[in-house]
């Protein structure tokens, strides 16, 4: 057994804590677990990229070009940026909430619509797109990596036992973020259904 992971967003939006959150996750099924991360800008809004694998026998964290087999995208560009790793037998959940560059915002570059965007990534794979940050919102803003995760464990996407990922939610997170955290995770289950 293999699993390949691609979680994209921009800085600030807790996609390396995330890939902690399963990677420890997996290791507590005694899973080998390997993670690697590109970050673009080193600041707020910049690329981030993490790559996390897990299986019987890792030895890489890089994923090759079409090996995904699932994709967290939170954020939508950033899934196109990285459509590259995904192919017909890849999964993608992507946050359909856009945070505008300043390119953008200044009209410099052109933010591609949400439905190109869903279109593009639905010739190469399967493609779930909602707007989970405001399903999010409505818990507490940085719990959408994990509301995510838990829509994509309700997809039966993540190979892993539920204990073992709300203990990765408890060992990568301080006590006082367990409580959030975990509604946010059983939120995504039931937006699953």
């Amino acid at each position: 057994m293999e699993f390949n992971l691609i979680i994209a967003g921009v800085g600030g939006q807790g996609g390396l804590t995330l890939s902690r959150i399963i990677g420890n996750a997996a290791m507590k099924e005694g899973y080998n677990v390997r993670i690697g991360e590109t970050l673009g800008m080193s600041q707020r809004y910049g690329s981030v990229l993490s790559y996390l694998r897990f299986g019987e026998e890792v030895y890489s964290p890089l994923i090759e070009e079409g090996e995904a087999d699932l994709m967290l995208a939170l954020e939508p560009v950033e899934a196109l940026r990285n459509a590259r790793f995904l192919s017909d037998k890849s999964y993608a959940i992507v946050n359909a909430y856009p945070i505008h560059t300043a390119t953008t915002l200044v009209g410099k570059e052109r933010y591609p619509s949400l439905e190109e965007i869903s279109g593009v990534l639905s010739r190469i794979c399967t493609v779930e797109m909602r707007n989970f940050q405001k399903e999010a919102d409505k818990i507490n803003p940085r719990t959408l990596g994990v509301l995510m995760l838990g829509f994509a464990y309700g997809k039966g996407l993540i190979p892993l036992k539920k204990e073992s990922l709300l203990s990765g939610i408890q060992e990568t997170l301080k006590p006082t973020l367990w409580e959030i955290n975990i509604k946010a995770f059983e939120r995504g289950v039931e937006l699953a259904k």
